[in-house]
């Protein structure tokens, strides 16, 4: 009696089964076909888009959206070196996903097969691991291997390439190891050191004017139940960035957004949660040299780095603002009083920015201030919305304005800065949770890099709400141009064309307008969410104007 075989195509399928992937982004090739075959066998659905970096920016959103790894699937040679943008996005922004690459036969290797480069050496610096699937037999091993490592410390991304005859041979099934589902990874979960816990605890219960940042890792711990817990029982003001953006609700008495710097220059405690000191944060150097920090943070090497702290904690940042809340709960009552006069302090500061930008936010300029369009935006969005923010100069503004009203409903690039983000993302976030609805606001420059897979919405039916801010410029550029070498220099190499992307999205099938009157934001927002559609709202903004970060950028000084 002959054994049953399988191939490694549908030995990498039943590998992502394992995982809870659900659907993998690709652009055929064929080194690659017997992954979608085994695919199609284990339900998980295959979306192929029109280029290679959606596919690994769309894994990488999928990952955002359900803390479940993503999975882009690409041919070899320059389908594996055109996601190499989106797997490099993945690594700076500690998003876990999976890329699998194709490779000519290993019976060819150096021969000059088909597509052939050295994929792994190119991915290694920008992946937690990379490697060459060497045999059948192995496939799904190392496919698991591949997503253990993903979650080491931090998470990110890991890649492997699939040679052309191990992923399409067949071997007998019982020679073949498929980890089972949930019996190949450990828990991911630190608590942290409890002696440095009592030592944060100690630290609150003196502390007079403590202020905490909430960054991304907030959300990838899924913490916010845990976060919202302890700015509440301990009375501290909670400023929020990145995917933390929302942990905390418009309106709720720890949110604070716009006294951040004054926060931070005269707080006595400072507490960094899932953030690093990069250029965001001015490498360390915008925190008060007279206040105590303290860095929490997954990876140990993020902790410390670019500027001396206080005390820093290795964990998850869910159980470590737990485990501190609980200890810091006997010895804090004073303290808790006390603050009451600091959080009016920063309230006082946080309601007079509000109201020196207000009426830019309600200009009814023409051609229209970005500060409108964004507060309009902001207006639109409901607790199910899911925010993305793709551009330079125009999404600057929205960092400003735009408040999620919910935990893990915004998305941006992350700290590599990447345009072309949105159109994957919204694929992404749009596929995953079918129940919320997903606006993108675009930056015209930023659309046009993956505005083609505009169609791949359509085609797949995934109504979103974009919106472009169009100033037929690369603004951000722009800016930093003129400031160095002068205005008669300031439009070589950034200035785009007048585009309708209104009709761009009628064209592939969706719904689109034109807006250049600020009391039409609003109604067009309505219509396109009325329509069902993928929709472009193309709104023309003053190409004069440039946001308040853009203009501070330290690489312009």
């Amino acid at each position: 009696m002959m054994s049953e075989t399988i191939s490694g195509g549908h030995l990498v399928a039943k590998a992502l089964k394992a995982e809870g992937v659900d659907v993998i982004y690709t652009l055929c090739g064929g080194h690659i076909i017997d992954i979608y075959d085994g695919c199609v066998d284990e339900g998980i659905e295959v979306i192929d888009v029109r280029h290679e970096q959606v596919a690994a920016h769309a894994a990488d959103g999928y990952a955002r959206i359900t803390g479940k790894p993503g999975c882009a699937v690409v041919t070899a040679g320059p389908g594996t070196t055109d996601a190499v943008t989106g797997v490099a996005n993945a690594f700076r922004a500690e998003s876990p996903m999976l890329l699998i690459g194709g490779q000519g036969a290993l019976s060819q290797h150096k021969m000059g097969s088909l597509q052939d480069l050295p994929h792994v050496d190119m991915m290694s610096p920008i992946t937690k691991f990379a490697a060459t699937v060497p045999s059948t037999e192995r496939v799904a091993d190392i496919v698991s291997m591949a997503f253990r490592e993903c979650y080491h410390g931090a998470p990110g991304p890991s890649f492997l390439e699939i040679p052309r005859d191990v992923l399409d041979a067949k071997v007998p099934l019982e020679k073949a190891r498929i980890p089972k589902a949930g019996h190949y990874r450990a828990s991911t979960r630190q608590q942290g050191d409890p002696e440095a816990i009592e030592r944060l605890a100690d630290m609150l219960a003196h502390a007079e004017k403590p202020c905490i940042l909430l960054g991304s890792q907030v959300w990838t711990c899924r913490a916010t139940d845990a976060a919202i817990d302890f700015v509440r029982a301990l009375n501290v003001p909670a400023y929020m960035n990145g995917s933390g953006r929302g942990t905390l609700p418009p309106g709720d008495p720890h949110h604070f957004q716009l006294s951040r710097r004054y926060a931070f220059t005269n707080a006595d405690l400072i507490i960094i949660v899932g953030t690093p000191f990069d250029f965001r944060m001015g490498y360390g150097k915008r925190l008060s040299p007279t206040a105590a920090v303290v860095q929490i943070d997954l990876d140990y090497r993020t902790v410390g780095k670019n500027r001396d702290i206080d005390l820093g904690i290795v964990g998850d940042a869910g159980l470590v603002l737990a485990a501190a809340a609980q200890a810091a709960s006997g010895r804090i009552e004073n303290a808790v009083t006390k603050r009451k006069e600091w959080m009016d302090e920063l309230r006082a500061v946080e309601t007079q920015a509000y109201e020196k930008r207000l009426p830019r936010q309600l200009s009814g300029a023409q051609p229209i201030d970005p500060y409108r369009l964004v507060h309009e935006i902001n207006e639109f969005l409901t607790e199910d919305t899911i925010y993305i923010g793709d551009g330079g100069d125009i999404v600057t503004f929205s960092g400003q304005v735009v408040q999620p009203k919910s935990p893990g409903h915004w998305m941006d690039p992350g700290p590599l800065g990447t345009l072309g983000v949105g159109m994957a993302f919204a694929m992404a976030a749009k596929q995953a949770r079918r129940d919320k609805e997903v606006l993108c606001l675009f930056g015209d420059g930023a659309f046009s890099l993956t505005g083609w897979d505009f169609e791949t919405m359509v085609r797949f039916d995934l109504p979103f709400i974009g919106v472009i801010g169009n100033n037929s410029s690369m603004n951000q550029i722009r800016y930093g141009q003129a400031a160095k070498y002068g205005e008669d220099r300031a439009r070589v190499g950034n200035t785009l064309g007048d585009i309708r992307y209104g009709d761009f999205a009628k064209l592939l099938g969706g719904y689109g307008e034109e807006v250049r009157d600020p009391a039409e934001i609003r109604p067009a927002l309505e219509r396109a969410r009325e329509s069902g559609k993928p929709s472009l709202i193309n709104v023309w903004v003053d190409p004069e104007v440039y946001a308040p970060g853009t203009m501070n950028q330290t690489m312009y000084k």
